[in-house]
């Protein structure tokens, strides 16, 4: 049996007592060390973080002005656009309204034009027989609903420089009439006075018509002698030698006159 005095037990107290100081209490150094250690590290990272931002610092100022110049660039493009369309939208508008104008102009050329063609075709019974027959074709295309403003024009305008040719001579020759009076038509000799009147003459028998016309179209109506006729135009055709003839002249259905051609 082991027996522990009382000064053995009170140094293993005190032993006992410093154990946990010893192995419990915390180190300053240490401490200091650990923290030192941990602020040199975080001084480090920063230390790097200045570093590599210092290095990158200029790339970025550069990429930055480079995007400063060319938003500019693009600012500049962009408003040159907008007046450039701003210019094609007044361009557009400027012919926006000379189409419309145009357009109210061809409307009403394009009435005045029918107008125009629904009289030639009225006047064309009046016209002398040989023109009316040399505008045969014109006249149908003019009566023809498909065509367009352009053609009709062009045929209204061949049917009226015809016409105003046709008024500006004389003109004589062979021609296939059907006198008054007669059901088949015969050759006879017919001089024009341009588009107001004319004459026409069978020599054989010996008679002859003059023509002009009148409200129902163009009229032959037999005259008295045939012997004027025959001198007009045989001194047209020098035939035999000029010399003023007489010959009766009828303006309009129904009214005759005398006239020295």
């Amino acid at each position: 049996m082991m027996v522990i005095s009382f000064r053995n037990l009170r140094r293993s107290g005190l032993a006992l007592g410093l154990v946990p100081l010893t192995l419990w209490a915390a180190d300053p150094a240490e401490q200091v060390g650990k923290a030192a250690g941990e602020w040199l590290k975080a001084r480090a990272e920063t230390v790097k973080l200045q570093s590599d931002w210092g290095a990158q610092r200029q790339l970025l100022e550069s990429t930055v002005k480079a995007l400063e110049e060319r938003a500019g660039n693009v600012e500049d493009k962009r408003d040159k656009l907008l007046a450039k369309t701003a210019g094609l939208q007044s361009e557009l508008a400027a012919v926006g309204t000379k189409n419309r104008e145009t357009a109210t102009g061809l409307e009403a050329t394009e009435a005045r034009l029918k107008q125009l063609t629904e009289r030639l075709q009225k006047l064309r019974p009046s016209l002398p027989p040989r023109l009316s027959a040399a505008l045969d074709l014109p006249f149908q295309s003019l009566a023809e609903s498909g065509l367009s403003l352009g053609e009709r024009m062009q045929l209204a305008m061949t049917v009226l420089n015809r016409c105003i040719q046709f008024n500006r001579t004389i003109s004589t020759g062979e021609e296939a009439l059907v006198p008054p009076g007669e059901s088949a038509p015969k050759s006879l000799e017919v001089i024009y006075w341009g588009l107001s009147h004319g004459y026409a003459l069978d020599r054989a028998a010996g008679r002859a018509w003059s023509g002009a016309p009148g409200p129902q179209g163009w009229r032959w109506e037999p005259l008295a002698a045939a012997t004027p006729v025959i001198k007009l135009i045989d001194v047209y055709n020098d035939r035999v030698e000029p010399e003023f003839v007489l010959a009766p002249l009828q303006l309009h259905h129904g009214t005759t006159g005398g006239a020295t051609p």
